[in-house]
């Protein structure tokens, strides 16, 4: 799969990556199965598909969570599962993960303080208490909290305020790389449209560059600036967001913006739906040749046999699927 060109040395590059999953000595799951993209310094990256297509897994391998199968992640041109010890720790306060939960993702037992102090403690940020405090305190307010609930206990607070706790927590070490995994899609709509824009502000005042993950295409729109599509541990479509939107290359991309609501009533009637049938096939078991053809509603015998190539379309855009030459476009 081809890799995204720019002049500039991409901040993020993965390439050809894959991870699978053992259950047992007959069955494996293909979480991964080759994606390529690369994130510039800088930009927000979206990464959308229906779950269990493997965006979480793109996610936790670039944190270090997961060793690849195959293929290489390379953070500022060095390949992050072949470095040294030191090179490790540096890239541990380089990318950090705002994670989905923020009921699950924050220890119960814990305070608020000692979970944001907690990575500034492991990586020796501050030898005198009082400056840890007042980092931490730097922290709550950062993220909209009153320092005054840094020793209350998760428990205490909401869902938002929580995800706010997360956020403070990623930010800790001052990383370059944040990987936002879904994290608004457990809050209410209200507190969802709050956390977005703490993260844009973020983004500015940091220079952080965001991997945004979500199955929310309308939110992953507005953030976006530039958009990747997996479906069943492959990266079916990648393009500038306005871009994706506007041209939809692949069927499955077509089928995804197909069913993004309108909010002018007149224009929602007349939409024509892509409905899919069936169910996403199991990673245990792919389908063969192109993936996606089992719920195609253009497969023909030649995507049953034969997987498509990843191909540029338009300067940046990219996608796999045997007949956009032949009039998708």
């Amino acid at each position: 799969m081809a890799i995204h060109k720019n002049n500039n040395l991409p901040l993020v590059s993965v390439q050809a990556l894959k991870k699978h999953f053992p259950i047992n000595k007959h069955q494996t799951v293909k979480a991964l199965n080759g994606i390529s993209f690369n994130i510039h310094k800088g930009e927000t990256f979206g990464l959308v598909g229906e779950s269990g297509c493997g965006k979480s897994t793109v996610g936790r391998t670039i944190m270090g969570l997961y060793l690849p199968t195959a293929g290489q992640v390379h953070i500022n041109g060095k390949d992050i599962h072949q470095t040294s010890v030191q090179e490790n720790r540096t890239r541990r306060r380089q990318v950090q993960m705002i994670f989905q939960d923020p009921y699950a993702s924050l220890n119960p037992r814990a305070t608020i303080f000692e979970i944001i102090a907690e990575p500034l403690e492991i990586h020796q940020v501050h030898k005198d208490k009082n400056a840890l405090r007042q980092h931490v305190y730097k922290l709550l307010e950062e993220v909209g909290l009153n320092p005054s609930h840094a020793h209350r206990y998760p428990h205490e607070f909401s869902g938002g305020q929580r995800q706010r706790v997360g956020i403070a927590r990623a930010l800790a070490l001052e990383p370059e790389i944040i990987i936002a995994d879904e994290p608004i899609s457990a809050l209410d709509v209200s507190i969802q449209a709050q956390i977005v824009l703490l993260l844009q502000r973020l983004q500015q005042e940091k220079k952080l560059t965001y991997l945004f993950i979500a199955h929310d295409l309308a939110m992953v729109k507005y953030l976006s600036d530039r958009v990747g599509v997996m479906y069943l541990g492959q990266m079916a479509e990648v393009a500038g967001s306005d871009e994706l939107y506007a041209n939809p290359l692949h069927p499955y991309t077509q089928a995804l913006l197909s069913a993004i609501p309108v909010p002018d009533p007149d224009l929602e009637q007349k939409r024509q739906r892509i409905l899919l049938k069936g169910e996403l096939p199991s990673a245990i078991n792919p389908p063969t040749g192109c993936v996606f053809h089992t719920r195609c509603p253009q497969a023909q015998a030649v995507c049953r046999q034969q997987p498509p190539v990843w191909k540029e379309h338009a300067p940046g855009h990219f996608a796999a699927c045997h007949f956009i030459a032949e009039g998708n476009r």
